[in-house]
């Protein structure tokens, strides 16, 4: 697993600490809706915000839970379409995605990697799809990366000024979004100061 050279996060760029991260964000992005997932089997976790020029506003969390006696095939297809109806009424600009941790239970992962599947089959066509490591993502939040779930929905909540309860699984999908909005924020500072988000000085 890579290490971080920084322990701050509102100077760490997650894009960079992964090898394949997604390709540099434009500056322009106001008025950004970026779609948060936190994909399950069982659980998958949303949360939806908006970001505008550095200021975040939250706009709907919440998880689609599918029985865990139905057959997985019937849990992806609840999983696709109910994803597809929330893209459909809040319309996100971009989305972004946990990636995929894979444990020794092979079995488990398959499922994960299949509801994730159906996730991502409910983006339409022309909506961007990021995707960050969990651990990145908690760097970006917390300043660790070996933070606790609690840290991250502790974050989430001051970040977004939510006085409600979060759900696990509701709290890691708004903390996906928030981390993108941060790499999104990273990206357009490093522009304004003529930096190429891969560290290089444009036109150099």
């Amino acid at each position: 697993m890579p290490r971080y050279p920084t322990r701050a996060w509102r100077a760490f760029d997650p894009r960079r600490s992964a090898p394949d991260a997604p390709q540099p964000l434009p500056a322009e992005c106001a008025g950004l809706r970026v779609l948060g997932l936190d994909p399950g089997s069982r659980i998958t976790g949303f949360g939806l915000i908006e970001w505008r020029e550095g200021q975040w506003r939250h706009l709907a969390h919440g998880c689609i839970a599918v029985p865990s006696a139905e057959a997985l095939a019937v849990r992806v297809r609840r999983i696709f379409e109910q994803l597809s109806a929330l893209v459909s009424e809040h319309g996100p600009s971009e989305v972004a995605i946990e990636r995929v941790f894979v444990n020794r239970n092979v079995d488990s992962a398959l499922k994960l990697g299949q509801a994730r599947g159906a996730a991502l089959c409910a983006v339409p066509h022309g909506v961007a799809v990021f995707e960050y490591a969990p651990r990145a993502i908690k760097l970006a939040l917390v300043g660790s990366g070996a933070a606790e779930k609690r840290q991250v929905a502790h974050m989430v909540r001051a970040l977004l000024g939510l006085e409600e309860h979060l759900g696990a699984d509701a709290a890691d999908a708004l903390a996906v979004a928030l981390c993108h909005a941060h790499s999104r924020s990273m990206a357009r500072l490093a522009a304004a100061h003529g930096v190429h988000p891969n560290g290089s000085v444009l036109g150099r």
